[in-house]
């Protein structure tokens, strides 16, 4: 009987090639183990037998715990992150029926390697034709179902980096170091114009994915390991990674979340754009203390921020301002941010009247500009197995510096 798995394997720069061309190793590994079958009615438990029992085990007892870890930890949680429409309620359907396969199939799995234990070692030529049966039918249709729908739903929508990622946690599930640049110790100064208009920091370049946060994992400074954890963010292709709740609690002790975009963030601290007499501008004349979170669920992290807020110069809110498209100038204008307006229709029409009086060049209003978030809480999130979360966060102290302490999940 011939074991040989000589086939040439793709990369892990493939992830989904790779995940394929392990189905195949399963193929002939279930037919190996039908073809023990005849090979015991008929010879026993000789050499042969016992030495395709032992390349069996080795396959099932090993790497296929790995394939389904691949799927099970990054291929579906990454695919149902990523899937909208149809393609969500697809994978979302199809995700409880895979993790079910899975332990079925290792129960059944179970019985058939007590058997070929004994196969293996020469001592009982038993092997259930049923178990044999059921398992290699359980695996085919497991398997079919999958390249029809789940590999094809990842190569269509994962991106380059999203692959990368998937790739080398496959390696590190493996025993594989990834072969990427180490992360630098210090990451670089953020600046106002580094994401000035929502241009992301694209020169960051530094590892991402990891799947723990220690203590020695992050920065002396919150701010830059943000900034890390943003660039890591970005290098990922988040789905809107500057996106932030910005909480505010009015004199009526009531709070109230929404969601805005980051503009700026260095030493002084995280900078959005607004109208100062919406909602929030007026909750925040009113009690100047806000919460902001990120929420990066490609990288199952997020980033809590805590701390007061003030007002941007004039001379920032109108570099940002002007920076601004045309019509996302006049629409700062012409709309009262957060108060009634009777139809869809009416809106239409201020702009228009906001357009008409403009021209190209309008001016910032004066109840237009930007906020700071001065931290002085900021708490990074890694998402961990069972619910059993890293939370690393750091204070601000009385003379400015930063104390850092790990917080139970």
């Amino acid at each position: 009987m011939s074991n040989t798995l000589m086939d040439t394997a793709p990369g892990f720069d493939q992830p989904i090639a790779m995940l394929k061309h392990c189905h195949d190793k399963i193929r002939k590994q279930l037919a190996t183990l039908q073809s023990l079958l005849g090979h015991l009615s008929a010879h026993g438990a000789d050499a042969a037998a016992q030495q395709a029992a032992r390349a069996v085990q080795k396959y099932f007892n090993t790497a296929a715990h790995l394939h389904h870890a691949d799927e099970e930890q990054d291929l579906l949680p990454m695919l149902e992150s990523t899937a909208t429409g149809d393609d969500l309620e697809l994978i979302r359907t199809l995700k409880p029926q895979i993790l079910e396969q899975h332990q079925q199939m290792d129960k059944d799995w179970h019985i058939l390697n007590s058997q070929l234990d004994r196969i293996a070692a020469g001592s009982g030529a038993e092997l259930s034709a049923d178990g044999v049966e059921r398992f290699v039918q359980a695996y085919t249709d497991h398997m079919a179902m999958e390249e029809a729908n789940v590999a094809p739903m990842a190569k269509r929508l994962f991106s380059a980096a999203q692959m990368a990622i998937f790739g080398e946690a496959m390696q590190r599930r493996r025993g594989i170091v990834p072969d990427t640049p180490a992360a630098s110790a210090e990451a670089p100064a953020v600046t106002a114009s580094a994401i000035a208009g929502g241009i992301a920091l694209a020169d960051l370049r530094l590892d991402y994915g990891r799947a723990s946060l220690s203590e020695e994992d992050t920065l002396v400074d919150p701010v830059d390991q943000f900034a890390k954890w943003f660039g890591e963010a970005m290098k990922a292709q988040v789905n809107e990674p500057n996106a932030m709740s910005v909480a505010t609690v009015g004199e009526d002790g009531r709070p109230s979340s929404r969601i805005v975009l980051i503009k700026q963030y260095d030493a002084r601290g995280f900078t959005w754009y607004t109208n100062y007499n919406s909602q929030k501008g007026r909750q925040l004349a009113q009690n100047g203390h806000a919460a902001l979170l990120f929420f990066w669920p490609e990288l199952e992290r997020q980033v809590r921020i805590e701390g007061s807020v003030v007002q941007t110069s004039a001379e920032e809110s109108d570099k940002y301002f002007y920076s601004r498209p045309l019509k996302s100038q006049l629409a700062a204008i012409a709309s009262a941010q957060s108060a009634p307006v009777a139809d869809r229709a009416a809106l239409e029409a201020q702009f228009a009247a906001v357009e008409a009086a403009s021209g190209d060049k309008p001016q910032r209003p004066a109840h237009w500009g930007g906020y700071r978030l001065v931290p002085e809480r900021i708490e990074f999130w890694q998402g961990r197995r069972s619910r059993f979360h890293d939370r690393i966060v750091y204070t601000r102290q009385a003379d400015g510096s930063w104390t850092k302490e790990r917080i139970q999940p």
